[in-house]
């Protein structure tokens, strides 16, 4: 890998609706670079600043509520990202206003990476970056919500270590790495929206070859282990009402190890799981549903509760 290197464009100024932004960057740029824009200039360029509650307007673009507590919510946006308040931003801008995500993340960066290899020449990729924060982990780091002109996403299945390991699920997130990366050049204060990492160069696709875009960074219902907040978890099993954030239905074992942890005694008979319990425990109907199963149609099994997985 080559030296890398990255580094601010100062100078960008106040960014309104129609701000040429490839107009701003052009000059800075060089062959294989990657240049990070920051969603809010892009937003604002894109006439994406309404006047409107903050709170109305969070509701209008969150899609579920993951987790809340007090005053701070943690919701799927629109664009599928999951972050506090939707992304909806109140600084930097006029009292009374507040700033929207882009309405298509992935888009915007096609349109700038083409604008600016139309104006230069020069191939570049173009990453759109949001400030999100983290489970587990306190303060944030900034994550690519729109790519265009790279793999957001290497995977290394199917690799060796240098011990010769294989490798099954190692897959660095490049697309965040290099947002990161941007956002340490540039500073959080700094009023540097567009930061230009150099070095890059073999990672940059093709002209006309934009790759899949950041929307595949985000996991899907089925295989998102972390799809609500444990307080939420525990209200949409009792309530029985949406599973879809319980992802998809969990393999026999998993659902006989929890209701063994909840005091069933359970077994996994022909596909099917045999509980000794009543049809009517609560405990039963709620674990079935959180794990994917439910209770079948024919219960004749003597004393116990037959449950199958739903597809």
């Amino acid at each position: 890998m080559a030296e890398l290197q990255a580094f601010p464009i100062d100078g960008i100024g106040e960014v309104v609706e129609g701000t040429d932004l490839a107009g701003l960057v052009a000059p800075h740029i060089a062959d294989g670079d990657v240049v990070v824009v920051t969603s809010k200039v892009v937003s604002k360029a894109e006439g994406r600043v309404v006047v409107t509650d903050r709170e109305q307007a969070i509701r209008d673009e969150t899609v579920r509520v993951v987790a809340r507590r007090g005053a701070t919510s943690i919701v799927e946006s629109r664009i599928g990202v999951v972050l506090a308040a939707a992304g909806v931003d109140a600084s930097n801008v006029t009292p009374g206003s507040v700033v929207l995500l882009p309405v298509d993340p992935d888009a915007s960066a096609r349109r700038l990476r083409e604008s600016l290899q139309e104006r230069t020449g020069l191939n570049v990729a173009v990453l759109v970056s949001d400030t999100v924060g983290r489970v587990w982990r306190h303060g944030q780091t900034d994550l690519a919500i729109g790519a265009a002109g790279l793999l957001p996403l290497e995977s290394f299945e199917g690799r060796t270590d240098g011990y010769g390991n294989p490798l099954a699920v190692t897959a660095p997130a490049v697309a965040d790495e290099i947002a990161g990366i941007a956002e340490v050049a540039s500073g959080k204060l700094g009023n540097r929206p567009v930061v230009v990492v150099r070095g890059l160069a073999d990672r940059v696709l093709p002209v006309l070859e934009h790759g899949p875009g950041a929307r595949v960074l985000v996991r899907g219902p089925a295989e998102d282990m972390f799809g609500l907040g444990s307080r939420e978890a525990v209200v949409a099993a009792l309530s029985g009402r949406d599973r879809s954030a319980f992802g998809a239905p969990a393999s026999p074992d998993d659902l006989v190890r929890a209701l063994g942890e909840c005091g069933l005694v359970a077994a996994e008979i022909d596909e099917r799981v045999h509980v000794d319990a009543d049809v009517d425990d609560q405990r039963v109907v709620v674990l079935a549903f959180a794990h994917g199963w439910a209770v079948a149609g024919d219960v004749s099994a003597g004393s116990a509760t037959v449950l199958v997985a739903l597809s």
